[in-house]
């Protein structure tokens, strides 16, 4: 498969999962607000600082209102990671890989950007709650539609792993700021507020039922930060998703689990093993924020990476070397 081929279709599929993610942030915010006892400050500079642009969003729009990080995050199209953005940048990848994807691929990102545009243009039919649950749903109907009719080859594997590690890299962030920022206090840590915000956030990830499934009734940061980091079978935790990534990347090089051919493999399978062999003990003792620091740069690392190794536009080289020995060319053929 050609390169140009393969990131097209690795980051048609991260930036639908990343527009989705940004619903889910947003989205969850606004049900926080409802939920809270009253006299509660709602607060959305966190929501900012999980992308990782808070001195852009500054500079453009100054105080973090509700108002405004909606604006930022969702139909600035000055800004790369807003809604908007993501689903146009989608769709042109969509365009330029068309013989490869499925005609059904094509029209769900079409008709995705679409949807969001008329909304960025003032359609007054979508109410934002309406909004960001269809953005929610057209992700999920996109990454169905992908599995049900593309061939499971070389190219669906790219996707794969792009929505993969892309959906665990937004696990971790949503994870991070609530430890980190959202709580007023340490006072109200065990309070009704702290499990507002932890159900909060479970639902962001869709995985409030599940966590519940699991006989999991008390909500506790332990078992809240277990579940979405450390749990092989929930399909949005950080372990799962890089657990499917590296099966994806395997299958594309046909290396054998347990080794490497490539610094992609091994550094993603060296992520993956060690969560593997991790406690949520050990992850509260070196502290929530710390590790998930650590970790989203190890996976930024990992997508870097992979970015060489199967992207990166590499310097034709001449079957023969040409070097200058006393002033004069002397051509040697390369061993």
């Amino acid at each position: 498969m050609l390169s140009r081929v393969a990131d097209s279709i690795y980051w048609l599929n991260r930036y639908v999962e990343r527009a989705e993610n940004i619903a889910r942030f947003i989205d969850v915010n606004q049900n926080l607000l409802l939920d809270s006892p009253s006299g509660v400050q709602q607060q959305w500079k966190p929501i900012v600082v999980t992308t990782g642009d808070l001195e852009i969003f500054k500079e453009r729009y100054g105080e973090a209102t509700a108002e405004n990080v909606i604006r930022f995050l969702t139909f600035d199209s000055n800004y790369p990671s807003s809604i908007l953005s993501c689903l146009r940048a989608a769709r042109e990848n969509a365009r330029s890989v068309r013989e490869i994807i499925s005609s059904e691929m094509w029209e769900q990102v079409n008709e995705f950007y679409m949807m969001v545009r008329d909304a960025a243009l003032g359609d007054s039919s979508y109410q934002l709650a309406d909004f960001f649950y269809q953005v929610k749903m057209r992700g999920h109907l996109f990454a169905g539609v992908m599995d049900a009719t593309m061939s499971h080859n070389e190219g669906w594997h790219f996707g794969n792993m792009g929505r993969l590690l892309e959906r665990a890299d937004k696990t971790s962030r949503i994870l991070d700021v609530k430890y980190y920022i959202l709580l007023p206090s340490v006072q109200d840590v065990g309070t009704t507020i702290d499990e507002i915000q932890w159900i909060a956030l479970l639902k962001s990830a869709s995985a409030y039922e599940m966590y519940r499934k699991r006989k999991q009734h008390r909500i506790t940061p332990s078992r809240v930060v277990e579940f979405l980091i450390l749990d092989r079978e929930f399909p949005r935790s950080i372990e799962y998703c890089l657990l499917q990534a590296e099966r994806s990347l395997q299958c594309i090089t046909g290396t054998s689990p347990g080794t490497w051919q490539n610094p992609a493999e091994r550094e993603l399978g060296r992520l993956r093993s060690e969560l593997d062999y991790l406690t949520i003990e050990e992850i509260m003792q070196r502290g929530i924020h710390e590790f998930l620091d650590d970790l989203q740069n190890r996976m930024n690392h990992v997508g870097e990476q992979i970015y060489e190794d199967f992207f990166a536009l590499k310097p034709v080289v001449s079957p023969f070397v040409q070097t200058q020995t006393q002033g004069s060319s002397v051509i040697h053929p390369l061993r």
